[in-house]
């Protein structure tokens, strides 16, 4: 299934295409087809290029690293989670982040 979206910020088509299963190398070449075929027919001028977005159950990450995604800035595969995580997660991994933030300031001398 494709979404079709138009975001007026980032003055562009966006087009989301929702997997329940794994990545293949044929979801990352249908996008890439449906990325081309609307900037060559629907977007003006004045549009920044399609963005192309297909949202999996799981990725692969060679499929991304030499499928045609490699060669298109504006294409993008990611793992969406079939749940919210729990309070629990969402706190454990604002403090992994502050403290991947906090090493990177200290390697630069900021802290």
């Amino acid at each position: 299934m494709i979404l079709v979206f138009y975001n007026f910020i980032l003055k562009c088509f966006v087009l989301i295409d929702l997997k329940t299963s794994r990545i293949t190398h044929q979801d990352a070449g249908q996008m890439d087809m449906y990325v081309r075929i609307f900037d060559e027919t629907i977007k003006s001028k004045e549009d920044n290029p399609t963005l192309g977005i297909v949202l999996c159950s799981d990725t692969d990450h060679d499929i991304a690293r030499y499928s045609i995604l490699k060669g298109n800035e504006q294409i993008f595969a990611s793992k969406y989670k079939l749940y919210l995580p729990s309070e629990v997660e969402l706190a454990s991994e604002i403090q992994r982040q502050k403290e991947v933030v906090r090493l990177q300031l200290e390697e630069r001398g900021e802290l």
